[in-house]
């Protein structure tokens, strides 16, 4: 378990959430906001988090959707007490199962209305992170295959998977959804305009038959370049980081 004198106390969502996250160690920010944002949850649905963490996902949703029933899958044993903490301390109730992707436990064999995950999806190879939690969160040890198809297993008919990973992994992501996932759309993340994409938003619906859509990125930054000011966010971008407003409008 992380000591309390190696925890930083962070706000999210303009403070509306306080999550408690390791100073050393892998940090949630923008992906967890930017998942949370995109997930078409509505009041009294299952999610389920594969690869929770500290909770931060899971928590930026339920800040948006009252009425959820919230449950994460996280294989550190840190990390999952840490979920369990902040979901405690922000009033919100989180049920959080320790175990692997690849092995699901069994508490979590029940179908959900909503999955959504960010799962490692920096390539193997290279220099690893020195501490262990941020390098498991980080660094591709699964196909990304093996998370989709989890959360097809999970997924009740009709329900959705929502999602965020590399810009790279789109192919790999994209040839795992058939059969049991279709109507897919995804959303470019785009740091400023005329900048590659380096990461997506994917959303797939089981059983799902409407044709893949590619849809107009979502710009995070103004301006062709940082320039000190941390208030650089579009305007779009600052109403869902900050004001914690869904993305979903960008998948109609």
């Amino acid at each position: 378990m992380f000591d309390d004198a190696d925890l930083t106390d962070d706000k999210f969502l303009c403070g509306r959430l306080r999550l408690l996250q390791p100073a050393r160690g892998y940090r949630a920010a923008t992906d967890a906001v930017l998942l949370a944002a995109a997930c078409p949850a509505e009041p009294g649905d299952t999610v389920l988090d594969l690869g929770c963490g500290a909770g931060a996902a899971s928590l930026c949703l339920a800040a948006r959707v009252p009425d959820l029933v919230l449950t994460g899958l996280e294989m550190q044993t840190d990390y999952a007490d840490l979920a369990r903490r902040n979901a405690a301390r922000n009033g919100m109730a989180m049920e959080v199962v320790e175990g692997d992707v690849a092995q699901m436990p069994r508490p979590l064999r029940r179908p959900f209305s909503q999955v959504i995950a960010n799962p490692p999806w920096y390539p193997p190879g290279g220099t690893p992170s020195p501490r262990p939690g941020r390098a498991t969160a980080l660094q591709v040890t699964l196909p990304l295959s093996v998370w989709v198809q989890a959360a097809a297993q999970r997924l009740h008919p009709g329900g959705w998977l929502t999602l965020i990973a590399g810009a790279d992994s789109l192919p790999d992501l994209l040839a795992a959804l058939a059969p049991k996932l279709g109507s897919a759309a995804v959303l470019p993340l785009q740091p400023r305009e005329g900048r590659a994409a380096p990461r997506i938003l994917l959303r797939a619906r089981k059983g799902g038959k409407a044709p893949f859509r590619l849809l107009p990125p979502l710009i995070l930054h103004a301006g062709p370049a940082h320039d000190g000011d941390r208030e650089s966010y579009t305007p779009q971008a600052n109403a869902i980081l900050r004001d914690g407003a869904p993305l979903l409008t960008a998948f109609h």
